[in-house]
């Protein structure tokens, strides 16, 4: 742990409040898409949306945005430290769901959408922030405990959404978003404090900001670890944008889609919770690599037996359940690897990943979602087809060599 750093976080919340903070900051992220789901339908009816796969963009431009927005953020938590720049974000996601509220149209939707997600995007400064406390398996298991946390929402969010739309109108759900930000915000004002040192404070120029992303994206471990998480949250983009209409037009029982939906989320909160207890001790590549190979084998087998036959939807929530839970081991793993060469531009670096992760799995989730056919076997082979090729990319960052207990990363940390 940085010794300054650590300092502020003394004279700060403890370390319980701390992880929850970070992760309440980072969950408005997921809030401002989980939440909605159930009102696609009611959204598509309202603003004349015929064609209901048009409904996902609402969810798309969400992500996209996010993606834009973290290069922003990050190169201002790198110059002007990370509190006031987390202030700022939140209280612009405070003003774009409000306006998302207010819109009339699908078009004004999708651009307040879209600054809504670049807002959210602001989260990923406090990904920087525990880098600033933390480094290695330490700092793989803060990240796995702001998890668990931050899973919280995706399974309770659906359902918060329906239960809006039985008293309210769909665009409460919106003036939902606008004012669990602003109680966070408070949170954060009042008991977060400055992590980065103003002697560590870097002046952005364009030679700086080329020669991080040139780190970034040359750096084999920062760069495939990268690609590999953008594949893996492009296929659940997918999964989230259609599991509406999957529900409605496969299963016909739309009205269980919020609790299926939270079943299948609780089962990353489980293994992100193992993953905090066991990372430190079994490392973060032999967890991450055993949960993308389990993933893969998921997914072969769902794609197969979707082939098949048409799919019920028991098999459907425990073929899903099992995928997010091996999701939520790569996720924190594979995001600490990515971080670990960037120590030194730990702000602009987790902004240029996150812009890389966000818009490629926008990207990834709106391929896969648009070839939703009333069957689940296009979301199976989406998984399939980002397994593989995330692994690919894992066994070229490692050498060809995985499950390795001791990367140099694990070493320095260790020394």
């Amino acid at each position: 742990m940085n010794g300054r750093a650590a300092a502020n976080i003394r004279s700060g919340p403890g370390f319980g409040e701390f992880v929850a903070l970070i992760a309440a900051l980072m969950a408005l992220q997921a809030l401002g898409i989980d939440a909605m789901l159930p009102a696609l339908p009611t959204i598509g009816r309202a603003l004349a949306i015929l064609d209901p796969t048009r409904q996902q963009w609402i969810i798309a431009a969400y992500v996209a945005g996010m993606g834009i927005g973290q290069l922003l953020w990050g190169i201002l938590a790198d110059r002007y430290g990370r509190r006031p720049v987390i202030l700022l974000g939140v209280a612009l996601y405070v003003a774009a769901a409000a306006l998302s509220a207010l819109a009339q149209d699908l078009t004004s939707l999708l651009v307040w959408r879209c600054v809504h997600g670049a807002a959210a995007a602001s989260a990923v400064v406090c990904r920087s922030v525990v880098r600033d406390l933390y480094s290695g398996r330490h700092m793989a298991r803060v990240m796995s405990l702001t998890f668990i946390i931050f899973l919280i929402v995706p399974v309770l969010a659906p359902s918060l959404g329906q239960l809006i739309l039985l008293w309210l109108p769909w665009r409460w759900i919106f003036a939902g978003f606008a004012i669990a930000a602003a109680l966070v915000l408070a949170w954060a004002a009042l008991r977060l404090p400055e992590t980065l040192h103003p002697e560590y404070r870097l002046t952005i120029t364009p030679r700086h900001v080329l020669d991080s992303a040139r780190l970034v994206l040359t750096d084999p471990v920062s760069i495939l670890h990268t690609l590999a998480m953008t594949l893996m949250f492009g296929w659940l983009i997918a999964y989230v944008s259609s599991v509406q209409q999957i529900f409605a037009a496969v299963f016909h029982r739309p009205e269980l889609m919020p609790a299926m939906f939270a079943l299948c989320a609780s089962s990353m909160g489980v293994t992100s919770w193992l993953n905090a207890q066991l990372v430190e001790r079994l490392g973060m590549r032999v967890i991450g690599h055993t949960a993308l190979l389990i993933f893969i084998a998921v997914a072969l087998l769902h794609t197969v037996w979707a082939g098949l036959a048409p799919e019920g939807m028991l098999r459907f929530v425990l073929f899903q359940a099992v995928s997010l839970a091996c999701l939520g081991l790569v996720a924190g793993n594979f995001g600490t690897m990515a971080m670990e060469p960037l120590a030194a531009i730990a702000g602009i670096g987790a902004a240029l990943q996150g812009f890389i992760t966000s818009v490629g799995a926008a990207i990834i989730g709106a391929l896969i979602g648009a070839r939703f056919d009333s069957t689940t076997a296009p979301l199976a082979a989406g998984a399939l087809g980002v397994g593989i090729t995330s692994l690919l990319l894992v066994l070229l960052a490692e050498r060809g060599r995985l499950f390795r207990s001791h990367h140099a990363a694990d070493v320095a940390d260790a020394l």
